[in-house]
């Protein structure tokens, strides 16, 4: 055989190689990290739960998810061990100021774009989308016959003229 037949087996084989040798990074990776949990630590569990570690055992994780709720989780089961400033900024809301004099952007984008004369021009000139009186007369007659037709009870098919 030639070797330019022997090439895409030897090119298939070289990436499965890589592939695994990728996947088996990525869990050893997860395996230290879980190794890494200790009492305190704040964690979210592959089913998304946030919790604190309270206990780890060689196969097992205790976790305190709340005041009173202890729930015993297999270690594998821990998608993640957060840093204490990320666990607290999800669970708590508590937000790590590490940028005080940086800028503050609005929530809203349109400040962004316009300056305060062309916004207060802006909402000088609304536009009523509220629907017309409708009790106020038709300057047509058209107009007057076509409303008077849509004000009478629409007639089904079973119904008959009755006169």
């Amino acid at each position: 055989m030639s070797l330019l037949t022997l090439l895409p087996f030897i090119v298939l084989i070289g990436a499965m190689f890589l592939m695994t040798r990728s996947a088996k990074k990525k869990q050893q990776q997860a395996v230290d990290m879980r190794n890494q949990m200790q009492p305190g630590s704040g964690v979210r569990t592959i089913g998304g739960m946030y919790a604190t570690v309270k206990e780890v055992n060689e196969d097992t994780v205790l976790l305190d998810a709340g005041p009173g709720v202890d729930l015993l989780f297999a270690k594998n089961a821990i998608g993640a061990v957060l840093s204490d400033d990320e666990y607290n900024r999800i669970v708590h809301g508590i937000e790590h100021d590490l940028k005080a004099d940086a800028d503050i952007v609005p929530d809203d984008a349109s400040s962004l774009t316009e300056s305060d004369d062309a916004a207060a021009a802006s909402d000088e000139k609304s536009v009523d989308l509220g629907k017309k009186d409708v009790d106020a007369e038709p300057a047509d007659d058209a107009v007057a016959a076509e409303t008077k037709a849509d004000s009478e009870p629409k007639k089904s098919d079973g119904e008959a003229d009755a006169k």
